[in-house]
């Protein structure tokens, strides 16, 4: 039978953080120690306490106003390392954001108080992508709002929206404008009015599917219960494409979709369209490398990709996947093995998961 020691501290969850001194649990709770008289955070290195000995506390004022004195070693009334290292890379990727030009790595490491290895590193762990890479992704970001600006004035060139972007030339641009907008700089400018993209609404067993090509490759594969919906979604992500309905080779192409779907362990061997930003892409590959059959937790997708810290960020990525089944987010789930964050519900992501699983 179990003891009340057991009952009220090591089923809660916080204990294993606590045994596990895990850092994303810092400023989250803290834990007194009633034989000592202190509290520490739940990454504190000091010597385990016995259960029985230990009260969960929501903030450390709570702890304090209980009784219980900081811990000398973990400090749990100041901010965390990860808090710190959060709020230094918050204001590099402000400075990024305001420069007019990308700073070089070692002011911005001098601005840390950093050394420009360790700053590199740290800015790689919180934010996912190395200084370099997001300055890219926010100059990526400035030209699709440029081009995108129907407000600005006749004379607002595109060369202009791509100089104002942070784009040294014009050359540079365009050589990137594939990958980042899925089309030439003007004819984003036009709002994809030149862009051609096929579709077709159809219905499969996990309810209304749409399936979208554009010259490079499927763009779109969504899920949903409401076919009308579906279809103003890919009218809001190509607001001046040509739309066509599909002709009879197009039904092969969905007619494959569809099979994916059905027996997602096929896998799904046509060629893809895929936008987004450099950390998204990296983890859209890492999902691509996930075996039918399998799945992995979003912390794992982190390390595979060399940013453990970034789960979050790996979390919205998953969620802004705009191919289902050809991207398998489906595969991705809690540490604890449990279902959370697809796109297209919950229940689809289990139903996916059931058929894979099935030899």
């Amino acid at each position: 039978m179990d003891t009340p020691q057991t009952t009220t501290t090591e089923r809660d969850p916080r204990w294993r953080q606590v045994v596990a001194r895990d850092p994303r649990a810092d400023g989250r709770f803290v834990y007194s120690v009633r034989t000592t008289g202190v509290y520490c955070r739940p990454s504190c290195g000091s010597r385990r306490a016995r259960p029985a000995n230990v009260r969960f506390h929501a903030s450390a004022a709570e702890a304090e106003l209980a009784g219980f004195r900081p811990c000398l070693r973990c400090q749990p009334g100041h901010p965390s390392l990860a808090q710190r290292q959060a709020a230094l890379v918050t204001a590099a990727c402000r400075s990024i954001e305001c420069a007019e030009s990308m700073p070089g790595l070692a002011e911005l490491a001098r601005a840390a108080g950093l050394s420009p290895y360790h700053f590199h590193r740290v800015f790689k762990s919180v934010a996912g992508v190395t200084p370099r890479a997001y300055a890219a992704a926010h100059r990526d970001r400035r030209l699709r709002e440029r081009l995108a600006d129907r407000d600005a004035a006749p004379t607002n060139s595109v060369t202009d929206a791509i100089y104002d972007a942070g784009f040294n030339s014009s050359a540079r641009a365009y050589e990137a404008a594939d990958a980042v907008l899925g089309m030439t700089p003007a004819a984003y400018r036009a709002g994809g009015a030149a862009a051609r993209i096929r579709f077709a609404v159809g219905e499969c067993s996990l309810g209304s599917i749409l399936v979208a090509q554009s010259d490079r490759g499927l763009c779109a594969i969504l899920l949903g219960d409401d076919p009308d919906a579906l279809l103003r979604d890919l009218q809001d992500r190509f607001p001046k494409a040509t739309l066509l309905a599909g002709d009879a080779a197009f039904e092969r192409v969905v007619a494959t979709v569809v099979g994916a779907v059905e027996a997602p362990r096929l896998g799904l061997a046509l060629p893809l369209d895929v936008r987004g930003t450099a950390f998204q892409q990296r983890v859209w590959q890492a999902l691509r490398a996930i075996p039918p059959g399998s799945t992995a937790s979003y912390a794992e997708i982190a390390r595979r990709i060399g940013t453990p810290a970034a789960v979050r960020a790996v979390a919205g990525a998953c969620a802004a996947n705009p191919l289902a089944v050809a991207i398998p987010c489906h595969r991705v789930v809690r540490t604890d093995g449990g279902l959370s964050g697809y796109r297209w519900g919950i229940d689809r992501k289990r139903r996916l998961l059931e058929r894979e699983a099935l030899r």
